[in-house]
């Protein structure tokens, strides 16, 4: 394992207070492993993992103070940058020792996407954990970092494998999700990703419209102007005609008041783009 590194950055006593409210999570709270598995559960229910900022033209900043406004104050969600951004924030000013760490997501295809495709944290008690709040559909529990064998949350199968260059592959129901560097990282060292991730047409996120959310059930997502709920394994669809059904359902599935409605970008895909 690479040296650890605290994250620096800390949330002012009041927005810990409105986070914790946030996520409905009452204090104090002890910096142990119970607390962790307590928030990161708690983080996932409430927090929605949404793109919308993409597509309503809000530029996302990359700044502790710009990060917990929207999810806090705002009351909305975000990706990874902006969902692990600011989690791993919360729980270093909650005392634990946390450390940034990117990874590649993997495109489907083979292969992984960029450096600093995505945002991950380490979080380090008497071992070493795996969080991540901003993968959308992702372990509900912190992973053993350290551990090989198979892991699980009580809903999916995760599985860790050392790859090249002191990489991990992390693996979900015996699929890779993302390729983890292990060396530590600052929030700035995403800032160049994170605007390929908004203005790229081969962005996955220009390209798609979701805000999504786990349910005690299953899973609730809204992918452009389709509702789409999975309930104890069954798929239902309900597609919406107006603005104002999709607003509301903002409004009801997400906690998310808009007062404009978000419409997927048309974005021009080079020739050679596959």
């Amino acid at each position: 394992m690479p040296q650890i590194a605290d994250l620096s950055d800390r949330i002012a006593d009041d927005a810990v207070t409105n986070y914790l409210g946030r996520i409905g999570v009452a204090g104090p709270l002890q910096s142990d492993f119970r607390t962790l598995a307590l928030l990161q559960q708690a983080h996932l229910d409430a927090v929605p993992f949404e793109n919308l900022s993409i597509h309503l033209g809000e530029p996302i900043v990359l700044t502790l103070d710009a990060l917990v406004d929207k999810i806090v104050g705002s009351r909305r969600g975000g990706f990874c940058y902006e969902l692990n951004g600011a989690f791993g924030a919360l729980l270093a000013t909650l005392g634990f020792r946390v450390t940034l760490m990117a990874a590649r997501v993997f495109d489907g295809k083979g292969g992984w996407g960029p450096p600093f495709d995505h945002l991950a944290l380490r979080v380090d008690l008497e071992e070493a954990w795996l969080v991540d709040v901003g993968f959308g559909a992702f372990s509900r529990q912190p992973l053993r970092l350290t551990a090989r064998d198979e892991q699980s949350d009580g809903e999916a199968r995760f599985l860790l494998i050392d790859a090249d260059h002191g990489d991990v592959e992390v693996h979900m129901d015996d699929k890779p999700n993302y390729l983890l560097d292990l060396r530590p990282r600052a929030l700035a060292d995403f800032i160049a990703t994170c605007w390929w991730q908004q203005t790229s047409p081969l962005s996955h996120f220009t390209r798609s419209l979701v805000c999504s959310l786990p349910t005690p059930t299953g899973r609730v997502t809204l992918s452009d102007r389709v509702l789409i709920r999975t309930d104890n394994g069954e798929r239902s669809q309900t597609s919406f005609e107006s603005d104002q059904e999709i607003l509301a359902a903002y409004e009801q599935y997400f906690g998310i008041r808009l007062s404009t409605c978000p419409h997927l970008r048309a974005v021009q895909r080079p020739a050679s783009a596959s």
